[in-house]
């Protein structure tokens, strides 16, 4: 499945469970992962979304990594159903949605 068709359907679910959903770029740094989701309880988590059976790049690997070291969630999804787990993940961590 094309990438932008998985990322379109797990944006709107995590809409529906009320988190803000941005399209993140940073202009001064290349290989950020594509969305910021922020639910109602301030928990943020960055996903990086892919196309059925693709892998992040090294560079991407990389910048998902220095997030990490920083205590920051980042998620590769490249499936619909495992994106919207994703999304139940975060509200189970934030104590339900």
């Amino acid at each position: 499945m094309l990438e932008s068709k998985i990322e379109t359907a797990v944006c709107e679910y995590a809409k529906t469970k009320g988190f803000l959903v941005y399209k993140f770029t940073s202009p001064a740094r290349a290989a950020v992962p594509d969305r910021l989701f922020i639910h109602p309880s301030g928990h943020i988590a960055f996903c990086e979304f892919k196309a059925t059976g693709k892998h992040p790049t090294p560079q991407q690997e990389r910048e998902h990594m220095r997030l990490r070291g920083h205590n920051i969630t980042v998620y590769v999804v490249d499936d619909i159903e495992v994106g919207k787990m994703m999304i139940d993940q975060v509200c189970n961590a934030c104590l339900g949605c």
